[in-house]
């Protein structure tokens, strides 16, 4: 399957199969892919915690009811001490930097028959409090990772996309 192929055969999971975790082996070239991706200045500030335990997943119950039963669960955090500031001073690459890790790892999980769905319906302040997280890490997302339960399909949405003359402007 080609990149283009993938990236749109590729869809956010809403439910996953209970009993089936991510193999070792399948979540190590995962996080691989996040290591591999690139950073303003290579400053590398994300963090990854991988929320597998029975107590780390209550944690994440306790943030999103959107775990949708994923076995594990990829909390993507960044450390504003390590961040890229922009000049002007006005704009820091912390997020940014997290997402691109975040969006290597989802296509990879892809890539090797994983499913997931990147979470954002939770307050970051709270699941960093929840976490004990260090003041300066900031929670941008939390990615499931699983295998779909039988007859989960993308939503109906899934492949309406603009025209690309709407979205791209050659300048």
């Amino acid at each position: 399957m080609d990149f283009l192929e993938l990236a749109k055969k590729r869809y956010s999971c809403k439910r996953y199969q209970p009993d089936k975790g991510v193999e070792k082996e399948k979540l190590d070239k995962i996080l691989a892919a996040g290591q591999a991706a690139p950073t303003a200045k290579n400053s590398q500030p994300q963090h990854i915690y991988v929320m597998q335990s029975e107590e780390a997943l209550k944690i994440v119950d306790s943030l999103t009811p959107c775990r949708y039963g994923a076995p594990v669960v990829l909390a993507v955090t960044y450390d504003s001490n390590q961040e890229f500031v922009y000049p002007g001073e006005k704009y820091a690459s912390g997020v940014e930097d997290a997402s691109i890790v975040a969006t290597h790892m989802m296509l990879m999980a892809a890539a090797e028959g994983v499913d997931s769905c990147w979470l954002n319906f939770f307050d970051p302040d709270k699941a960093a409090e929840a976490m004990k997280l260090p003041a300066s890490e900031k929670v941008v997302l939390l990615m499931d990772l699983g295998y779909a339960a039988e007859g989960t399909r993308p939503t109906p949405t899934h492949e309406k996309t603009k025209l690309i003359e709407e979205l791209v402007s050659y300048c």
